[in-house]
């Protein structure tokens, strides 16, 4: 099933005024059949090549310059970070040639975390980020999730859907990585998902740090994915893991270029508080996540031997996810943070706009919810002032609900 793609009206309108568009993200979240289509409907023809190919990657190492010249106008290249002595030969053939989308890139490492890849082509590339997919993409819903929390007046202010905890578990351990959601058998998408491991850890990570002891990786990745949406402990980690805190570190930062984890950090906005600045970490899938753990349904729902805890972790993480999702391709492009003091007053959530307006944002697992729930929102709200957009509290039941003034109970099917 091929899936609309919300970032595409992005990349069309890079390919319009940039000569280089990256196209960041995850292997297997559908970035070459994004660029691919997108680059069908300019009209231009657009050669195609892949750094997953041997015999294609060795020729571009050997020779980097004159690989990039023998490549017709417009052309998208496969899996970059396979080969990063490529980007001051672009570079230096854009310098002379700054024709719009003449390099369609994708890269399944992020640039941002390797200094010498987002230096090279620095005022010359527009860079994207393509996650798994959105619950909003698999379903057909609204786009705009993200700007309709910004926007002046709030018009989620109707009766939505409830979602039962069953469905909002099948949606958790369904996650939204297009192959595995064609596999109607559990059996199936858990033999993706270990594949789909085995070939980041044992190879993507391999080409961007020569480590050793790799073995560990995957038992970092599962811890983390037991503590997803708790706060980063990295001494707690190494003590565990018996590493050094040192190595956890470096680990954590190639889990982070492979897209398999995310650390969200503190914000340090003005509230008056002594806040805690540890960042928090997140599977940046709840379907790999749960896999990881060796999570199904029944053992998910389950209320004994901690499974409110985890399935707390793991929805906090699904939405969380879901708004960066929206976030990437929306107009207001916020950025995402969590807030903690040091008096235990928090919000899951914190998106602030480049104009300094904030909504907070809580995650309820309940189909109900209280004044309670609301406790860090009025903190933020307080100190905050008329920079303090508006709070939610997402949770399974069915309407939008007030609870003062710009303090509401939404839906989770909102988000879609």
């Amino acid at each position: 099933m091929l899936y609309s793609r919300y970032l595409s009206s992005l990349l069309t309108e890079a390919c319009q005024d940039t000569p280089v568009i990256l196209v960041n993200g995850a292997r297997q979240t559908g970035k070459t059949t994004l660029v691919k289509n997108v680059a069908s409907r300019t009209g231009q023809s657009t050669a195609y090549r892949t750094l997953d190919d041997a015999t294609v990657l060795a020729a571009a190492k050997a020779d980097p310059h004159a690989f990039i010249d023998s490549l017709p106008d417009q052309v998208i290249i496969d899996e970059v970070q396979h080969c990063p002595e490529l980007f001051p030969a672009i570079k230096l053939s854009v310098d002379r040639n700054r024709m719009p989308g003449r390099f369609i890139l994708t890269g399944s490492a992020n640039v941002f975390l390797l200094p010498k890849l987002s230096e090279s082509l620095a005022g010359r590339m527009e860079i994207l980020t393509l996650y798994p997919l959105s619950e909003a993409e698999i379903v057909g819903g609204s786009s705009a999730v993200v700007d309709a929390l910004f926007a002046p007046i709030f018009s989620a202010l109707h009766a939505a859907p409830g979602v039962s905890r069953q469905e909002l578990v099948r949606r958790i351990l369904t996650g939204g990585y297009p192959e595995p959601l064609q596999r109607a058998a559990a059996s199936r998408r858990e033999q993706w998902y270990g594949s789909y491991l085995t070939t980041i850890l044992q190879r993507d990570v391999r080409d961007i740090a020569n480590i050793e002891g790799i073995t560990l990786l995957p038992r970092l990745l599962t811890v983390l994915a037991s503590r997803t949406a708790n706060l980063l402990n990295v001494t707690d980690l190494a003590g565990s893991l018996a590493l050094p805190y040192t190595t956890i570190h470096r680990y954590l930062s190639l889990l982070e270029a492979t897209y398999l984890v995310q650390r969200l950090p503190a914000w340090s906005g003005s509230t008056g508080a002594r806040m805690i600045k540890a960042p928090k970490v997140y599977v940046s899938d709840t379907g790999l996540a749960g896999h990881l753990l060796g999570l199904d349904a029944e053992r998910l729902l389950e209320n004994d031997g901690g499974g409110g805890t985890i399935l707390g972790g793991l929805l906090e993480t699904y939405v969380v996810m879901e708004l960066q999702k929206h976030s990437s391709w929306s107009e207001t492009r916020p950025t995402l943070y969590h807030f903690r003091t040091q008096a235990r007053q928090e919000v899951d959530l914190v998106l602030e706009r480049r104009s300094g307006e904030v909504v907070g944002v809580e995650v309820k697992a309940a189909a109900s919810v209280g004044e309670n729930d609301f406790r860090g929102l009025k903190i933020m709200q307080e100190a905050l002032g008329k920079r303090f957009l508006r709070g939610i509290v997402f949770y399974s039941g069915e309407n939008t609900v007030a609870f003062g003034e710009n303090l509401y109970a939404v839906p989770l099917s909102f988000l879609w």
